[in-house]
């Protein structure tokens, strides 16, 4: 009989919830340890088809993979669970700092204590582009579609979304040119 896998999502869930400050970004890289090298409930090319989905789709990033892995391994009800389970903790914290909002403003420990998490935020993004990097299929193609989006994102402060429709449709245009290519050479 099989095990109900709503529990182990959302305390893996909860748990990277818990421990990511930066947002949706900065939980990339442990969603990634989670799902894919710990739990194996996603392969790697699940996990960048994934980041696509969710960074173009409406929503916080973290939420849209959460929900997108509970649904995989769980069905509905994992959804439910590995997204609960992300939320939570966020909620609780964002309930607790607003209610000592004014407190924690002016408090200077607190302020160096915020600008020491921002250097590991940085550090916890610039893994996971690493990371995502070698897990990138080497070609011509990527190498000058990531160098294009790199440049439009640093130069131009291009938008994310434009930029992943841009992608999406050279990918397409590139699948159709090679299409065309093998089936002329094919008659």
């Amino acid at each position: 009989m099989r095990k109900n896998p709503c529990a182990g999502l959302f305390f893996v869930f909860f748990k990277i919830g818990l421990f990511t400050f930066g947002g949706g970004y900065a939980m990339i890289p442990l969603i990634h340890c989670e799902a894919v090298e710990k739990q194996n409930w996603i392969t790697e090319e699940e996990m960048l088809d994934l980041l696509a989905i969710a960074q173009s789709t409406p929503g916080a990033m973290a939420i849209n993979s959460a929900t997108y892995v509970g649904y995989k391994v769980g069905g509905v009800w994992g959804s439910a669970a590995a997204t609960f389970g992300v939320v939570l903790p966020s909620l609780v914290i964002i309930l607790f700092i607003s209610a000592f909002y004014q407190q924690f403003r002016s408090n200077e420990w607190i302020s160096y204590a915020f600008l020491g998490i921002r250097a590991g935020v940085a550090v916890l993004l610039l893994n996971a582009a690493i990371k995502f990097g070698k897990a990138l299929k080497r070609s011509w193609f990527n190498a000058f579609l990531l160098t294009c989006a790199f440049c439009a994102t640093v130069f131009f402060d291009f938008s994310t979304v434009l930029l992943i429709v841009a992608g999406a449709c050279c990918g397409i245009a590139r699948h159709v040119i090679l299409s065309g290519r093998k089936n002329g050479e094919e008659k």
